[in-house]
């Protein structure tokens, strides 16, 4: 009987030892993976601050660039063209409440008629552009190229393109293209196609709508 007694109070000691190291061993893999998400939360968080950080400090850099930019303009009448290192002879509009700076080329000067494909004469204007947006006010800074026509349908060159949306976004492509070949990060910039439903001019005439056709190129000083 005590022999008998002897092995069952063995047995018990032996399983509840084996019960307690199971136990530990559990306890120290939940450990061990609370440790390694705390971990990786700790980095998240501090990737977030980081993040935080470059955007406010480039938010703060913009905004420099947009009243030095109005400074030039309102204190030493330089048009926005000028002041914003473009050039005269370039359409820039600066908008200070927008903090962007856009610059419009005429389709004429870029395709032809119901074409996306970019005339070789316009390389000139381009490479100008591109090396003012990778100078340092604007190097990195959010870029849209946006496409426009005027409200005509599409006659001559209709069975290469659905509608206005089509071709005006394809040309926007083009410019995108081109810009990015030349040095433009293709992270900064996008393209967008908006067809012929922001008019700059009335369509009722001839050259209402050639001021319609066009490719704005917007930076975004903020961004």
């Amino acid at each position: 009987m005590q022999a008998a007694r002897k092995k069952t109070v063995a047995l018990l000691i032996c399983l509840v030892f084996v019960t307690l190291l199971s136990g530990c061993t559990n306890w120290e893999k939940k450990y061990n993976a609370l440790y390694v998400e705390h971990e990786n939360l700790k980095g998240l968080l501090s990737n977030e601050r980081l993040e935080k950080n470059q955007l406010a400090d480039a938010v703060t850099q913009g905004q420099q660039t947009i009243d030095e930019l109005q400074r030039q303009i309102d204190e030493l009448n330089k048009t926005p063209a000028d002041a914003s290192g473009f050039g005269e002879g370039y359409d820039v509009a600066f908008d200070p409440s927008a903090g962007t700076v856009t610059v419009t080329l005429e389709n004429a000067l870029l395709f032809d008629s119901g074409k996306a494909t970019l005339k070789q004469a316009t390389s000139a204007e381009l490479d100008h552009i591109r090396s003012v947006l990778r100078d340092g006010k604007y190097a990195g800074k959010p870029i849209d190229v946006v496409g426009h026509t005027d409200s005509d349908p599409i006659r001559k060159t209709k069975n290469q393109w659905k509608d206005n949306w089509e071709l005006s976004a394809e040309r926007a492509l083009s410019v995108v293209r081109y810009l990015i070949q030349k040095g433009i990060d293709d992270e900064d910039i996008r393209a967008v196609g908006c067809g012929a439903s922001r008019p700059v001019a009335s369509n009722s005439s001839s050259s209402g709508k050639a001021k319609n056709r066009r490719v704005e190129i917007v930076v975004y000083l903020r961004g």
